[in-house]
């Protein structure tokens, strides 16, 4: 496509205003959409990527999964185009800061847990509609002045800029990528998980994880080391808080958290709950001596000796048995159980027979949450609860750790979808909802089913949907409605074909006006309004100044000819004239202007009316 510039206009369409950024793969350009009268943020990408068709394929159907999420935290998708070869996609254009930009002025562990919240909450959500970022960084994550946070270039990320490919693909940035992108392996919701887990610590701690000398060195680090914990750089930052940032950059994407909601609810408790729970033993001390009392007789020395002897085996005795006592009342029977809540069950049990715990039975319940997602344990993981007592035999002497019962995820289930072809939408939307699934309303025109009612749904009525799921109901808008363009000040001819050309009728009415013939005086309705196709638009077209014809009145009485002037709608002026012709006396004997003359209503018509005057008799000549 012509290279893209202030003041150009791309698909007819978008303006081009400014450069509002760049990257390896596209620019941003901010963008007036003449056609919805708002601003964009219009990405259009390179020249060397519009040559890759399988790139600009990818992308251009990755743009379009991309634009069915409408989320609060996920930037709108407009619209995306194909022009002369290049796709450019039309975004939400949003003002504020960079999570970056925040982050370099500094953040407190609170702001920073409050704005990675709601990345995770955008996360979620694509992540449940089948989107993996796979480029998550605080660059793409705008902030405004109310402290809301969206990201950005979701659906189009996985080309994003890069220093490293592996086996010819691109990889994403290196300091927010996980390990299985360095190693080119496959990309998953976990993958974003641990970038966002990399932009908490960078909020926390004000740098990331790992630094090197080029984007291959920072890529090895991130397969390879183990970041030092937060609060060691930044003391403010709690105990469980540093738990949550570890686990999310685990190396083995299985000891992750598996899911957002996860993710979420670690910080959630780490915010409730910031200091890890203790327990102290307790202090223990031996039970007191026995003494034995001699005998009031005398013995003898032997027997004296074997007295001595089996005391001082009794002391003996006392001493050790209350120690073994104190050991079996004062031994600590508890243990922390370790949290498995949000990992898959092959990975959980796998973790708690690695710690010495026993699993129990496994509970599955259907849940949004993904299949085998370990959803509760009991005992439940410590802290914030209290710690599990082990299983003992024989007072407190022989003790095992206990069995771990857990609940997990059966997936959401199916059901079938309820009919609501005919209802109306707020009745079809909670039918869906009471049936388990999300309805979606999006509005199309129909002349055969009422405005606000139902005209069909997909999946439709009767199919079998997971549970959850969207069902986008099809609601009638009314019969397909043209707007009545502005008419007046044109000509009858282009006003008659801009109303027939929108599907409506033109009614023509003429009145004669100062203004030139053929221009349309009035309309009925204004323009601007909303009419069904096929309703009527009423214009008032001028005829022109009306004229009339003066009348043809010489050799007319007098009386007859002023009484035509007036009929016409003339001014008669009447002027005499003396004539000798007899025939002549009380009539017309010329007029101005002549008849058939056209004049404006109201004009001066001059009549000259004859006056009979009789002829002098001729004097006489003078005699010689």
């Amino acid at each position: 496509m012509p290279e893209v510039s202030q003041g150009s206009v791309v698909d007819g369409r978008y303006r081009i205003l400014e450069r509002i950024g760049s990257g390896g793969m596209a620019d941003v350009w901010l963008a007036d959409d003449s056609h919805l009268q708002r601003r964009v943020a219009l990405k259009v990408l390179h020249g060397r990527y519009a040559q890759d068709l399988e790139f600009v394929e990818r992308f251009r159907r990755e743009a379009e999964a991309a634009a069915g999420l409408q989320h609060p935290n996920v930037v709108a998708v407009f619209d995306r185009g194909d022009v002369d070869g290049t796709y450019y996609i039309a975004m939400q254009y949003l003002e504020g800061r960079t999570l970056k930009q925040l982050i370099d002025a500094g953040l407190t562990p609170e702001q920073a847990v409050a704005l990675i919240r709601q990345v995770l909450e955008g996360a979620r959500f694509a992540h449940r509609h089948g989107i993996v970022h796979r480029d998550l960084k605080p660059q793409n994550v705008i902030v405004d002045d109310e402290g809301k946070a969206t990201v950005t270039d979701f659906g189009i990320a996985r080309a994003g800029v890069s220093e490293i490919t592996q086996t010819g693909s691109v990889m994403g940035t290196p300091h927010y990528l996980s390990p299985e992108q360095a190693q080119g392996l496959d990309v998953t919701a976990v993958s974003d998980l641990y970038s966002i887990g990399v932009m908490l610590y960078e909020a926390l701690t004000g740098r990331v994880p790992f630094e090197g000398d080029s984007a291959v060195a920072v890529a090895m680090k991130q397969v390879s080391q183990v970041p030092q914990r937060p609060s060691s750089i930044n003391p403010r930052v709690s105990p469980a808080l540093d738990a949550a940032v570890m686990r999310a950059l685990e190396k083995e994407p299985g000891r992750r958290f598996q899911s957002a909601d996860a993710f979420i609810a670690a910080l959630d408790a780490a915010m409730r709950e910031p200091g890890a729970v203790g327990q102290s033993t307790a202090a223990f001390a031996p039970l007191p001596p026995v003494v034995a009392t001699p005998e009031e007789a005398a013995a003898e020395e032997d027997e004296e000796k074997r007295n001595r002897r089996l005391f001082w085996v009794l002391v003996v005795a006392a001493v050790i048995i209350g120690l073994l006592a104190g050991f079996a009342f004062t031994r600590d029977t508890t243990t922390p159980v370790t949290s498995v809540t949000g990992d898959q069950l092959n990975v959980a049990v796998a973790l708690l027979q690695q710690e010495g715990f026993r699993v129990g039975e496994v509970k599955r319940v259907q849940r949004e949450a993904p299949v085998n997602e370990v959803l509760e344990q009991d005992p439940a993981a410590a802290p914030p609860a209290d710690q599990a007592e082990l299983d003992c035999a024989f007072i407190t002497f022989f003790c095992s750790k206990p069995k771990v019962t857990l609940t997990v995820s059966a997936g959401p289930g199916s059901a079938t979808v309820p009919s609501t072809a005919g209802l109306e939408a707020e009745e079809a939307e909670e039918r869906l909802e009471a049936a388990g699934f999300a309805p979606r309303v999006e509005t199309a025109t129909s002349e055969k089913v009422e405005e606000g009612f139902v005209i069909h749904s997909e999946p439709g009525g009767g199919e079998t949907a997971t549970r959850g799921s969207a069902v986008v109901l099809t609601v009638s808008s009314g019969p397909r409605q043209a707007k009545v363009p502005v008419l007046v000040g044109t000509q009858r001819s282009v006003a008659v074909q801009q109303i027939r050309g929108r599907g409506l009728v033109a009614s023509v009415e003429e009145e004669s006006s100062a203004k030139p013939a053929g221009e349309v005086l009035r309309q009925s309705p204004s323009a601007g309004s909303k009419l069904p196709v096929g309703s009527t638009v009423s214009i008032v077209v001028s005829k022109g100044e009306e004229r009339v014809a003066a009348p043809d009145v010489v050799g007319k009485l007098r009386s007859a000819a002023v009484e035509a002037a007036r009929e016409a709608g003339l001014k008669p002026v009447v002027q005499e004239a003396e004539t000798e012709v007899a025939s002549d006396d009380g009539r017309v004997t010329e007029q101005s202007p002549s008849g058939g003359t056209k004049l404006k209503p109201g004009a001066t018509l001059t009549l000259v009316v004859g006056k009979f005057v009789e002829a002098g008799e001729p004097e006489p000549e003078a005699g010689p």
